[in-house]
C-alpha cells in the first residue's frame, strides 16, 4: 500500500529541478483535495496544520507516504491552545509507533484518530460516497514477569482489541434489502447480518462477532523493539551511505494466528528468557479485515 501511495505523488522521472518540484507540490496538494472529497469536508487555508472542515471539526491530513508521527499531532495541539480550536480530527494511512493516543485526549482537546482506507484511490467509491474511514483500533495487553535472580522470563497476555468500524448505514440497508434477502455490514465496530422475512418485510439482525477475539486474525510480539534500527542507503553526490529513518523494525519472536481448521487462538505469549531492564515489547494485532494495528509497552524486568 504504501509503494502505491508513493506512486500516486511522485513526480516525472523525466522532469528535474524546479519543474520537478513544482509537479510533485502539485500532486500532493491534488492528494489533500482528494482526501477531504472522500471525508465528504471541505478546504481550510488560514491554518498551519489543519486543511479542512467538517461541520464544526477541523482536519489534519497526514502525508501520503509516511506514518502521522508525534509531531504532527503535538503540532495540531499546539495550534488549538493558541487559536481557541477545541475539536480535530487527523487523518492518515499509519500513524508511527508507540503513539499513546488516550494520553493525547487528556490535554482537553476532542482528537480523533482515523485510518485512510486504500478505497480512497477508487474514483466511482469516492463519488458514491461508499469510502469509510475508521477510528484507531485500541489494543490492551500485559507484561507477565517470572523467575528470580538475573534471568527472568518475559511474556504477554492479550487483554482487549476494540475496533469502531462503520460501513452502511442501517436504516439505508432495511430499506433496499428485497424480501428474503440478506446483507452483512458493520455497524458500531460489530460484524452484523441484516436479513428481510420474505413474508412479512421484518427486519431480523445477527451479530456475528460475539466476543472481541472474533475480530483477531493474528497477533505477535518483539520483546525487545528497539534492538534492531531501520537503515536505509542513500547516495549523497557519487557516495551512498547509510542512514536511521528514526524508526525500529518489528522483529516478529512470537505469534499466534488462526487456519482453516483450527479457529483458536492463544492470547498468553510463548515465554522468553530475558536478563535485567528497560524493555520496549511491541505488540502487533491483525485484524479479520487485514488491518494492522501496534502498540508498545514499557516493561521494567
Amino acid at each position: 500500500g504504501k509503494y502505491e501511495r508513493e506512486y500516486y505523488v511522485s513526480a516525472d522521472t523525466g522532469l528535474r529541478g524546479a519543474a520537478k518540484a513544482a509537479q510533485q507540490k502539485r500532486k500532493e496538494k491534488e492528494f489533500v483535495k482528494l482526501i477531504l472529497s472522500a471525508y465528504k469536508s471541505e478546504s481550510v487555508d488560514s491554518f498551519n496544520n489543519f486543511v479542512g472542515k467538517k461541520r464544526d471539526r477541523l482536519i489534519v491530513v497526514g502525508p501520503v507516504n509516511a506514518p502521522i508521527t508525534p509531531d504532527v499531532i503535538e503540532s495540531s495541539i499546539d495550534e488549538c491552545k493558541e487559536k481557541g480550536i477545541t475539536k480535530f480530527d487527523i487523518l492518515g494511512f499509519e500513524y508511527a509507533l508507540g503513539i499513546d493516543f488516550e494520553e493525547y485526549n487528556k490535554q482537553g482537546i476532542d482528537i480523533r484518530f482515523r485510518i485512510i482506507p486504500r478505497e480512497v484511490f477508487d474514483k466511482k467509491a469516492v463519488e458514491k460516497g461508499q469510502v469509510n474511514f475508521y477510528d484507531v483500533a485500541y489494543i490492551e495487553a500485559k507484561p507477565i514477569i517470572k523467575g528470580r535472580g538475573k534471568s527472568k522470563q518475559l511474556s504477554v497476555e492479550l487483554l482487549d482489541f476494540s475496533v469502531h468500524y462503520n460501513q452502511d448505514s442501517l436504516p439505508n440497508v432495511e430499506e433496499s434489502l428485497k424480501k428474503g434477502a440478506g446483507k452483512v455490514i458493520l455497524e458500531n465496530g460489530q460484524v452484523v447480518k441484516v436479513t428481510k422475512d420474505k413474508e412479512t418485510d421484518l427486519i431480523e439482525k445477527e451479530i456475528l462477532t460475539k466476543k472481541w477475539t472474533d475480530w483477531v486474525d493474528y497477533w505477535s510480539v518483539d520483546f525487545d523493539y528497539e534492538s534492531k534500527k531501520e537503515v536505509v542507503k542513500v547516495t549523497d553526490g557519487d557516495e551512498e551511505k547509510e542512514e536511521w529513518t528514526g524508526n525500529y523494525i518489528f522483529e516478529n519472536e512470537w505469534q499466534s494466528f488462526r487456519t482453516k481448521k483450527d479457529r483458536s487462538l492463544e492470547l498468553t505469549s510463548a515465554s522468553k528468557e530475558v536478563p535485567p531492564g528497560k524493555y520496549k515489547v511491541a505488540v502487533k494485532v491483525v485484524d479479520i479485515f487485514g488491518n494492522d494495528t501496534t502498540k508498545i509497552i514499557e516493561v521494567n524486568v
